[in-house]
């Protein structure tokens, strides 16, 4: 199968290449140098999105059968402060992407977000409640979704949550280098969501993507993040007792202390239950997935952990 990643060089793309090398044809683009991963060397095209008549022109040259739609700029913070920005590459580009996919029949795949959502609801949101978007960025998102249904018959939309991973600066990431840094860490206790491994989510991609190539029919929106919630203060803590950081102390503090430029919403966990119907596999627990990137990815020993279950 060719397939087209967008965003290839970031966090996710990596991860998507090293799932899918082995039974796909891949080309990567990005706006940025190609980061292939070891072991996962792809075509490459340099390519903006949001240039119109070049995206086009590549997926026409291409022609791939599937272009997963990776490509975003994810920073909340910086997208409320440059609206036009964030537009231009989330749904802007979204939608030139589309559009290549409309012209070339190419199943779309677009990852977007648990941002689409206001946070009001008490339990994990499900593919069909409502969207009302807080922050710049979450309504970015939403409208490039509305370009991906306007122009395509048959889309996968995969909206994931809090991705941490190997190829790319994360929250576990930070938190272990401030806690090297500093004795007491402020992190908020009022935002909850799932976090989610880019691993586990390019597996899925991958999982939905099988499908669809037997099943014609199957389409639509669909959540994956690993299973369970935690607040962002918890996740935190969490991190630190795998990594042995217990020395350092955890202060919960409000998201109107933090006092970001973007709000958040207060919960934004997502629902999978479709997920697994349509794959048969359910998400690891969140925990695990953790473990999994401290323990291989940042080498932290395991024996460490033994002491600090619990």
């Amino acid at each position: 199968m060719k397939v087209l990643i967008t965003g290839s060089s970031g966090m996710l793309g990596m991860d998507l290449i090293l799932a899918l090398k082995d039974s796909c044809d891949i080309t990567g683009i990005d706006i940025i140098e190609n980061k292939s991963p070891k072991g996962g060397a792809i075509t490459f095209k340099k390519c903006d999105i949001t240039d119109r008549n070049e995206i086009l022109n590549v997926i026409d040259k291409i022609n791939p059968e599937v272009v997963i739609h990776a490509a975003a700029w994810t920073d909340v913070d910086s997208c409320e402060l440059d609206k036009e920005k964030a537009m231009a590459v989330n749904y802007e580009g979204t939608h030139n992407v589309a559009l290549g996919c409309k012209n070339s029949g190419a199943l779309m795949f677009y990852i977007s977000t648990d941002f689409i959502f206001d946070g009001s609801k008490s339990e994990p949101y499900l593919e069909d409640d409502k969207a009302a978007p807080v922050n710049i960025y979450g309504l970015s998102k939403l409208k490039g979704e509305e370009a991906v249904r306007k122009e395509l018959y048959r889309y996968c939309i995969v909206r994931t949550s809090w991705l941490f991973g190997k190829y790319g600066r994360n929250f576990v990431d930070i938190i272990l280098d401030k806690a090297d840094a500093n004795k007491e860490l402020r992190v908020v206790f009022d935002q909850f969501g799932s976090p989610t491994f880019t691993k586990d989510l390019s597996e899925a991609i991958s999982n939905l993507m099988d499908i669809a190539s037997k099943n014609k029919e199957m389409g639509g929106v669909y959540h994956f993040c690993n299973s369970g919630t935690c607040s962002w203060f918890k996740y935190a803590e969490e991190i630190l007792k795998i990594a042995n950081r217990t020395h350092v102390r955890i202060v919960p503090i409000t998201s109107q202390e933090l006092n970001r430029p973007a709000a958040r919403p207060p919960m934004s966990a997502l629902n999978t239950e479709k997920y697994c119907d349509v794959t048969g596999e359910v998400p690891r627990e969140w925990r695990k997935a953790l473990e999994d990137y401290l323990f291989n990815e940042h080498k932290i020993k395991r024996d460490y952990v033994q002491g600090n279950k619990g």
